[in-house]
């Protein structure tokens, strides 16, 4: 009886013993499998810290999920907020194929239904034991792949679901409960990965718009120097080339025994200078981006595509013959082509360089045709006036076609800046012209320019007549370039005037003042704007002063600029750029004097 009862009792302490090993093997595995996971855990978090980017951080998860949970299927979807549908994202890459068949490829929409999705993006895990017991649309679709068991996990980001990661195995009820609070606990952590990246490439865009901003502060700064240093040389570049301007239109006027090709000569020389005076003045004025409809006069196509021959020669047939190849050379232009409105130099100019890469193009000689037409007339309007550059040359292949008109491009090497055409390019969006070009290798290049439909002239056909100006005016400049006043005051003394010169601002106002004390005033003073001390403006202001009825001209080579910024200084009259015109130089004088001194 005893043995039996220690029997008994033995078989009862070894069963309560072997349900405590179980106990303790369970726990032992439970707690393997949570270190397991904690490493996995941990080997995502670092993984995704690493990378400061939604996509890369998202791929990794998907794709350490389908590797080491394990997973048939891990996808992630973005979710806007108020939006009826999740966006596929990224899709691991064991789950591609799958994917597909379940047209839950990346950017793929996924209507969010009433059971599982509306609750996942409403920020409840879901986990769905079995897909096949669940008639809802997305789960049937999991299930038409043979996928059965199914685990969404929402994203958050200050309250806001932003994404889904959704993870499913073909067996049914094929996740436990530690899986389930494993994808929570990671889903967290990515989320917390994903706005560290978020707030990663906003401070990255911030860096880039504040580096952009100081570059263009920067590049503010330096275009406001170059534009000073560009005023500074302007003024002495037209100082210089005034008293050529200034003789040789005195030489055309008054002299009659220079031979026809002297004399074409120098008015190539006189539309030279022109041509420098009005580049010089767009150095100060580049950020124009179209001259004013008070700049633009009428031009005559025909006689100014002869002119550029005429400025080029040296190229393309002096410097060309000393190389031993010949360019042939041909202007075509009907007699009956209407006149377009436009600025002359700058038009002149543009040629220019077309021609002159144009000539560069034909190393071993060919032709060149300067061509002025005017295309069919339309339904709308008449026929456009075009100006065309056409050589023989190397051509451009398709590429070199493309960009041959941004700056700096060239394929001249080091003897091309790559501003030529560049330049072309500005002069006609100036002139809102529209450029066409036909090239190709080994044929040539053909540079067409278009010019707008012509705008009805609304000012009046008949001009007032010009006053005359009286002899014998008293008239006095002032100027700090001394070769421009001589220059001036030799024409002005040829044609009659009593003329008196200054070297400065404040010896110009001391001696109108003491011809004024005289009894011998001066009615009209010409005067610089730029000069050291005391400038231009000054110099009006004392003269206005002293004799409010005295006529103020102003010489200065910032002549288009003041007129177009409004910035004429008071008390003076009118505005004359540098290098003069003569012709304009009299009409203005007869203008300020003229009607009133025959009055």
């Amino acid at each position: 009886m005893r043995v039996a009862a220690r029997t008994a009792e033995l078989e009862t302490l070894n069963a309560d013993l072997r349900r405590e090993i179980g106990v303790r093997h369970d726990a032992e595995v439970r707690t393997l499998q949570q270190l397991e996971r904690l490493d996995f855990l941990r080997r995502i978090t670092r993984a995704i810290a690493e990378r400061h980017d939604l996509a890369s951080i998202f791929q990794v998860v998907v794709g350490s999920l389908e590797e080491q949970m394990p997973a048939d299927f891990a996808a992630l979807c973005s979710h806007e907020r108020g939006a009826s549908a999740l966006v596929v994202s990224h899709v691991g890459a064991r789950s591609e194929t799958l994917a597909i068949e379940l047209a839950m490829s990346p950017r793929a929409q996924i209507p969010i239904d009433q059971n599982g999705l509306s609750r996942c993006v409403a920020g409840e895990q879901v986990y769905e034991p079995d897909v096949q017991d669940v008639k809802y649309p997305f789960p049937q679709r999991l299930a038409s792949g043979g996928l059965r068991s199914l685990v969404m996990v929402p994203m958050r980001e200050q309250g806001e679901v932003f994404a889904v990661l959704v993870v499913a195995r073909r067996e049914p009820r094929a996740f436990s409960s530690g899986e389930c609070e494993f994808l929570r606990q990671l889903c967290d952590h990515v989320a917390l990965a994903a706005n560290q990246a978020k707030l990663h490439s906003s401070l990255q865009q911030t860096y880039e718009d504040l580096r952009r901003t100081q570059a263009a502060v920067l590049e503010q700064e330096r275009l406001r120097a170059l534009g000073q240093m560009a005023s500074g040389i302007a003024h002495d570049i037209n100082n210089a080339i005034s008293p050529v301007a200034v003789y040789v239109d005195a030489i055309l006027e008054h002299e009659t025994g220079f031979s026809a090709r002297t004399r074409n000569q120098l008015e190539i020389v006189r539309r030279a200078v022109d041509d420098v005076a009005q580049t010089v003045a767009r150095m100060g004025e580049f950020s124009r981006r179209r001259p004013a409809q008070s700049e633009l006069q009428p031009v005559r196509l025909d006689r100014i595509l002869r002119e550029v021959l005429d400025l080029t020669r040296a190229r393309w047939s002096d410097m060309a013959q000393h190389r031993g190849i010949y360019i042939e050379t041909r202007v075509e232009s009907s007699a009956d082509l209407p006149v377009v409105r436009g600025i002359e130099s700058e038009l002149r100019e543009a040629l220019v360089n077309l021609v002159l890469n144009a000539v560069d193009s034909m190393p071993d000689g060919g032709k060149l045709t300067l061509r002025a037409g005017q295309s069919p007339a339309t339904g709308s309007g008449p026929g456009r006036v075009y100006v065309e550059v056409a050589d023989t040359g190397a051509g451009m292949d398709e590429e070199t076609r493309r960009r041959c008109l941004e700056p700096f491009f060239t394929t001249k090497g080091d003897r091309g800046s790559g501003l030529g055409l560049a330049m072309v390019y500005g002069i006609a969006q100036r002139h809102d012209m529209q450029i066409d070009i036909v090239s190709a290798p080994g044929a040539g290049t053909t540079f067409r320019m278009t010019f707008p439909p012509a705008v009805p002239d609304t000012k009046s056909p008949g001009a007032a007549p010009t006053p005359k100006i009286p002899k014998r005016t008293r008239i006095l400049l002032i100027d700090d370039d001394p070769l421009l006043l001589d220059s001036l005051r030799d024409v002005l003394m040829d044609e009659g005037h009593e003329v008196e010169t200054a070297g400065g601002g404040r010896a110009g106002i001391d001696a109108f003042l003491a011809s004024q004390r005289a009894g011998s005033p001066f009615p009209v003073v010409l005067t610089d704007l730029g000069m050291p001390h005391v400038d231009g403006r000054a110099v009006a202001a004392s003269i206005a002063a002293a004799v409010p009825a005295t006529s103020i001209i102003m010489l200065t080579g910032w002549g288009q600029r003041l007129v177009a910024t409004g910035e004429v200084p008071p008390h003076v009259v009118a505005v004359l750029s540098k290098p003069p015109n003569l012709s304009e130089l009299r009409h203005t004088l007869a203008e300020c004097i003229g009607e009133r001194d025959g009055g």
